[in-house]
């Protein structure tokens, strides 16, 4: 069986990989209306048609409307997209992204230490009857567990954690600004971007406007998140390993520290 150190040594690495290729597409994103903005800028047409999807028949075709825009009026919606609409959709993906992988995280700890998740959990009894090994009722359990953290305020998100993972959240600075963020992507999703007292309430000293205002949401914003989503695996993967240690993280270690010798070596 795979060391608990190196498995969770994985787990965040997929999930910093995750991170950074979101910030890729959202950049070759941006390009893409860029270019598409200049072209339409330097057409000497003043109305453009578009034909877009609005719909999808029994037989697998699409159901197509064409619009004609005025120039300006296209590149007015190239710009809310590439300003606004592709920052909010990179932020729900950065917060997707972190809550997979604290899951992750937490579900490989009580699946290796079941014992982690105390004595009071009830299970169903069909869910024991149905189970073919103690490893499946554990898992269900584990779920169990997972879903209903999702629903916690970050101050019991971290207790949970702490408790699980004996490592404190609290403590990491990137933490708190990714509860900010988080706070963001959900009002966006229930809220249409509005802020409210749930916003408050969740991001605390870091809400960003007063309930009532609309959550502004644009590049730098975008960047910063990102930033602060990275420094959260940098900063979990050494309290990770400081718990249980990961043979692989030594070696990529020792590789980066091997790696300037080896080419001064042959210069």
């Amino acid at each position: 069986m795979e060391n608990l150190g190196n498995q969770l040594y994985k787990i965040v690495g997929e999930a910093r990989r995750a991170l950074f290729d979101q910030g890729e597409l959202a950049q070759l994103t941006y390009g893409a209306f860029d270019i598409a903005a200049r072209g339409m800028q330097a057409s000497a047409q003043n109305e453009i048609s578009v034909t877009f999807p609005i719909g999808y028949r029994a037989d697998k075709t699409a159901i197509e409307s064409t619009r004609n825009y005025k120039k300006e009026e296209l590149l007015g919606r190239y710009q809310y997209l590439a300003f606004h609409q592709l920052s909010v959709n990179g932020i729900v993906q950065l917060v997707t992204i972190l809550e997979a992988m604290l899951g992750d995280v937490m579900r490989a700890v009580i699946m290796k230490y079941p014992q982690k998740l105390g004595n009071k959990r009830n299970i169903p009894m069909t869910t024991i009857l149905e189970a073919v090994s103690i490893e499946e009722i554990h898992l269900r359990a584990t779920d169990s567990f997972l879903n209903e953290l999702a629903y916690k305020s970050p101050e019991e998100f971290s207790e949970s954690a702490k408790t699980i993972l004996s490592i404190n959240l609290l403590e990491c600075p990137a933490f708190h600004k990714y509860i900010e963020v988080k706070a963001t992507r959900d009002i966006y999703i229930h809220n249409r971007g509005i802020a409210n007292g749930i916003y408050l309430r969740k991001s605390a000293s870091h809400a960003r406007v007063k309930s009532g205002m609309k959550l502004p949401v644009d590049i730098q914003y975008f960047l910063e998140s990102y930033e602060s989503c990275i420094q959260m695996t940098e900063w979990l993967e050494v309290k990770l390993h400081e718990n249980w240690h990961s043979s692989e993280l030594d070696e990529y270690k020792q590789r980066q520290i091997e790696m300037p010798l080896s080419e001064k070596s042959s210069k």
